[in-house]
């Protein structure tokens, strides 16, 4: 397990505390921005432009880019659901930020 995600599954897991929505949210936005810094861009993720148009170069495709964020959500959907009486911290956590990620290409018209 990577020591970035490791961390992550700590801090979810300290004590009996359950995350809210509003502190879910949180949490995505600051993955986000962590993965920005580490991935991409200081302003956050925005890798799924590039991902979208390879893809669609070889498979001749029309895939868009928030469609391609829908398409990440619903892996960490299938993963969460996989085993569904044990939450998985890190799907969750994803999801949110996927679903950010696509409403913000949709009002783009990506």
């Amino acid at each position: 397990m990577g020591s970035h995600r490791a961390r992550r599954l700590l801090s979810v897991r300290q004590g009996d505390h359950v995350m809210r929505a509003p502190e879910l949210l949180h949490k995505a936005a600051s993955i986000m921005e962590e993965r920005g810094k580490e991935y991409d861009k200081p302003e956050g993720e925005r890798s799924m432009g590039r991902a979208v148009r390879a893809f669609n170069a070889i498979t001749g495709r029309g895939l868009s880019e928030a469609e391609g964020w829908l398409l990440l959500q619903i892996l960490k959907d299938a993963r969460q659901w996989q085993n569904p009486g044990r939450y998985h911290a890190d799907s969750a956590e994803d999801c949110i930020a996927y679903s950010a990620l696509k409403a913000e290409a949709l009002a783009e018209g990506n």
